[in-house]
């Protein structure tokens, strides 16, 4: 009997210690997940901004070279 009491104290404890473990660690990842999406967010933004210019670049350089063409041709 005593054994049985033991038993069920010793997973009771092993309960107790994975929820209090899995909390810390549910915690700890939020924590580095915000400062994560704290650093990510203005580099995303640069890159967004960066991204769009490469796209744009090629259509403005064409536009400014037939311009270029036509203000030499006249």
């Amino acid at each position: 009997m005593f054994e049985i009491l033991v038993a069920i104290i010793f997973i009771w404890l092993f309960y107790l210690a994975m929820k209090l473990a899995f909390s810390i660690a549910w915690g700890l990842a939020k924590v580095i997940a915000v400062i994560l999406c704290i650093l990510a967010l203005p580099a995303l933004i640069v890159g967004l901004v960066s991204a769009a210019g490469a796209f744009l670049l090629i259509p403005v350089g064409i536009v400014a070279g037939a311009w270029g063409l036509l203000k030499a041709c006249t």
